[in-house]
């Protein structure tokens, strides 16, 4: 083999990172993801870069990778920023949509027993079946603990998925309901309280801490972060989370996934059948969250938008965005957004609860 075509990996790879960037930058899809990712994949894929190697001089992106993200720091920081960036309100004004957010764990579960039918270990095949939830930084959490082995290739399922919702989503979302359900107008969400927003993050970690222990590393960050910002007497640190320490770690995190990327580890067999599960996997989750939606119908007076099942996958807010998007097709005067926050939060609760129980029970 000549050194033309000992290159094509690494080409194909670079072509990937721009292709990455293009989607970031022209398409706006989780652009302050894919973009880092896309370029960090170009670096590390250079013929001759010492940034292709773990060993190499001044490799900052393994050591980003190596230090931050797969000790787990920075999925669990993240999730302390994302709760201070949250308003629970559209939750605890319509707890039924926690049953949203449960079903639209389908996806994790289906995957799992998929990962385990074609060759996957147990570790390896909970570690798949959370891509599932569309979130990012629980995917990484729990591969670090199971299986290391394939976390550069979960973690970029996870992302790369996570910023083509919009794109995912809709084709399942009009093939499950009809004209009529995508019509269906809801009551604005009744007015939540300051108390309220105060006790809802203390009590849910405690009762998360007591009934899904090994998920509290998550949960418990999302929540205190919430709890900063709904406080009202620690806004200087919810604003920093929500703002300069998320930008800080999003940059971390998209230049240590794109670390990931290099061509011969990525260009495996077993990448493209994790990247195939991962993709059946958030199909399948959000088939749960709109079919459940579906079936709660038959028994409320009100009835729910199945538009909103979208939103049950982690992706905040992309997955409440499709739902909207959705509905206003059919009716521009439809506004199901706030709707759609509740069982999107209460996804990402689910997807770190599940990655709770793979833990304990794994």
């Amino acid at each position: 083999m000549d050194g033309g075509e000992r290159m094509i990996p690494e080409l194909i790879m670079i072509t990937v990172g721009i292709i990455f960037i293009i989607l970031g930058i022209k398409y706006r899809m989780e652009p302050l993801l894919l973009v880092p990712i896309g370029f960090a994949s170009i670096l590390v894929n250079i013929p001759g870069s010492e940034l292709a190697l773990p060993e190499g001089i001044g490799n900052v992106v393994h050591w980003i990778f190596s230090n931050l993200i797969a000790t787990e720091v920075v999925p669990c920081l993240i999730f302390f920023c994302l709760g201070a960036m949250t308003d629970f309100g559209p939750l605890i004004s319509n707890p039924k949509t926690f049953i949203i957010g449960a079903a639209a764990q389908l996806g994790v579960a289906v995957a799992f027993v998929l990962a385990m039918l074609i060759g996957f270990t147990p570790l390896q095949a909970a570690s798949i079946g959370i891509i599932g939830g569309a979130d990012g930084p629980t995917t990484i959490f729990l591969t670090t603990s199971l299986a290391p082995e394939i976390l550069g290739a979960t973690a970029v399922a996870a992302y790369s998925y996570m910023s083509l919702v919009p794109i995912i989503q809709p084709p399942v979302a009009m093939a499950l309901t009809t004209k009529e359900e995508r019509k269906i107008r809801m009551k604005k969400p009744r007015d939540v309280s300051k108390t309220e927003k105060i006790i809802f993050p203390i009590l849910l970690t405690i009762v998360a801490g007591f009934v899904v222990p090994a998920s509290l590393p998550l949960i418990g960050l999302l929540l205190f972060g919430n709890l900063l910002r709904e406080s009202g007497v620690t806004e200087r640190l919810s604003k920093t989370a929500e703002n300069d320490f998320m930008n800080i770690l999003t940059i971390l995190l998209g230049l240590g996934i794109g670390g990931t990327m290099g061509a011969e580890a990525f260009l495996t067999l077993e990448t493209l059948e994790i990247i195939a599960l991962g993709a059946f996997a958030f199909v399948c989750s959000t088939a749960g969250g709109i079919l459940i939606t579906k079936l709660m119908n038959l028994f409320v007076r009100e009835k729910i938008n199945p538009l909103i099942g979208c939103a049950g996958v982690s992706a905040v807010p992309m997955s409440a965005r499709v739902a909207q998007t959705l509905a206003s097709r059919e009716d521009r005067q439809n506004y199901i957004l706030m709707h759609a926050m509740g069982p999107n939060v209460a996804g990402v609760i689910g997807t770190a609860m599940a990655a709770g129980l793979f833990l304990q029970f794994l």
